[in-house]
């Protein structure tokens, strides 16, 4: 169990690195580079579209929203770039 934990800590952080690559990359299009500042900006942020103490609504946008933006910044980037990110996490 700890085992499964821990891997799954570091595929996380390895897909943190990934995403901070994209941003910094200089060929990443400036509307992926804002759909990813979103998305973590709507994570740390204490504020949501739908507060958190409306049942199951409040956690939902959250697990509906920032994979959206997350997703729209990897089909603006073009595929080079996120291979070559890739490559440098590996």
């Amino acid at each position: 169990m700890f085992k499964q934990f821990k891997s799954f800590a570091k595929r996380i952080k390895q897909e943190l690195v990934f995403y901070r690559l994209i941003a910094k990359h200089p060929d990443t299009p400036w509307l992926a580079k804002l759909c990813l500042g979103f998305a973590i900006g709507y994570l740390l942020l204490p504020f949501d579209l739908i507060p958190d103490f409306v049942p199951i609504l409040g956690q939902l946008d959250d697990l509906v929203i920032v994979p959206f933006f997350v997703y729209v910044a990897l089909k603006l980037t073009p595929s080079s770039v996120i291979e070559n990110c890739r490559q440098q996490i590996n």
